[in-house]
């Protein structure tokens, strides 16, 4: 059976990234339950949950990366025509 957690203070979690929390001092300690006991809400089976990627963030990484390959293409082939005008020149 899936237990479900509440706080006695929610704002004092530590937050350990986008969507981990962890248990502090401030927050107090974990109020355990079933789903639909007390106040801790329900889990509805089959609900899809929405996508937690900031997908604009996600995009501007992905565009920032392929500028970055280009740029380090462009190198190499630059490189590649000076060490072929060294040797025409030998």
């Amino acid at each position: 059976q899936v237990v479900l957690a509440n706080f006695q203070n929610p704002q004092g979690l530590q937050q350990l990234g986008e969507t981990a929390w962890a248990e502090t001092f401030a927050s107090g300690v974990p109020l355990l339950g079933t789903p639909g006991s007390t106040s801790l809400g329900l889990l509805e089976s089959g609900a899809i949950e929405e996508s937690n990627v900031d997908l604009t963030a996600e995009l501007v990484k992905m565009i920032t990366a392929q500028r970055n390959y280009q740029a380090n293409a462009e190198v190499i082939s630059t490189a590649d025509t000076i060490t072929q005008t060294i040797i025409n020149i030998r």
